[in-house]
């Protein structure tokens, strides 16, 4: 098979991914206006799926960089090894989705990557530096995202002592839809990011491109992909991420989107592929630990960790598996 065909398969199975990434990952962009009853399904996922796209239009790609050409050696990656990652990634999140278990498409395509670029070439074909800031906001974007979480409620709460309940409910359903596409925008920038650097390292490892640049043609195809798949959903892991953890109402909805919003930007501001689904899950949970700690759900709480420890071993397993196959043919 020709080094063109190759790169189109490559092309289609990375879209496919952001198809499923976003499917997958429908549920952290949607879940708490849907919890709160701000939005329907519908429009939740319509409203999610539009700002997915439009980050496409307003922040760079810093993350594609990182997880394109950061994490593993280009000269040690060929064809076989980023279809088998992407298919690693792919297989996990359909396995975790039927399970309802809300866990890292990220971190998912970056053990299948790993996985398979390991089997090729050895641990040699890592670059450990990469892995580091990665690796390490596994457990810093949850918490992240908690403490912002707390901080906005403290913060909007002082801000709104004087006002009545029924005031309080009716300006926070208003101000949803605005934490909620800013949340989107988070999403889809760092998310479909993700894609970007692997169809990119594609093009440079086959010689369709001479620097690693990433083509406009690819940050848009990956971020419509991303926004198709938040449009199909995802709606049992909704339920995990919207009422299992702690109950929400609008105003604690706000509170976990604007810190998940200010997370995610904030981390693709500076290349760091951090995991959408880790910071909203640790933002929802500083919403309820901010009331008090018997709010959260502990136990689907240790539940969905578990899952995420899981995740980058799990889809290397995969994607190693998968290249053995593809390697003999």
């Amino acid at each position: 098979m020709s080094s063109f065909h190759l790169m189109v398969i490559i092309v289609v199975i990375a879209l496919v991914f952001d198809f499923s990434n976003g499917w997958h990952d429908a549920a952290n962009s949607i879940a708490t206006i849907v919890s709160t009853r701000v939005l329907s399904p519908g429009k939740a996922v319509l409203w999610a799926a539009f700002w997915n796209f439009i980050a496409a239009f307003i922040f760079g790609t810093a993350v594609a960089k990182t997880m394109g050409k950061g994490m593993v050696h280009l000269e040690m990656v060929n064809e076989q090894v980023l279809i088998a990652g992407l298919l690693g990634a792919i297989a996990w999140n359909l396995f975790t989705l039927i399970l309802g278990l809300p866990t890292s498409s990220s971190h998912a395509l970056m053990g299948g990557y790993g996985g398979a670029a390991i089997a090729r070439a050895g641990f040699s074909a890592i670059i450990v530096s990469g892995w580091t800031k990665p690796v390490i906001f596994i457990i810093l974007a949850p918490f992240i995202g908690m403490i912002t979480a707390i901080l906005v409620t403290i913060a909007t709460s002082w801000a709104v002592r004087k006002q009545s309940p029924t005031k309080v409910d009716r300006w926070f359903r208003r101000l949803q839809l605005f934490s909620a596409a800013a949340y989107s925008l988070g999403h889809g920038t760092n998310d479909a990011q993700k894609s970007m650097g692997i169809i990119t390292a594609a093009l440079a490892a086959g010689g369709f491109i001479t620097n690693y640049s990433v083509p406009f043609w690819v940050i848009i195809s990956c971020h419509l992909a991303m926004g198709c798949g938040t449009m199909a959903g995802g709606w049992r892991v909704v339920k995990t991420m919207g009422q299992r953890i702690t109950k929400l109402n609008p105003f604690g909805g706000f509170a976990a989107e604007t810190a998940g919003a200010l997370t995610l930007i904030g981390t693709a501001h500076f290349g760091i592929p951090v995991s959408t689904t880790h910071t909203i899950t640790g933002a929802i949970v500083g919403v309820g630990a901010s009331r008090r700690l018997t709010a959260v759900h502990w136990g689907v709480t240790r539940r969905i960790m578990w899952a995420w420890l899981l995740t980058i071993p799990g889809a290397a397993a995969i994607g190693s598996g998968i290249y053995y196959i593809l390697s003999r043919w």
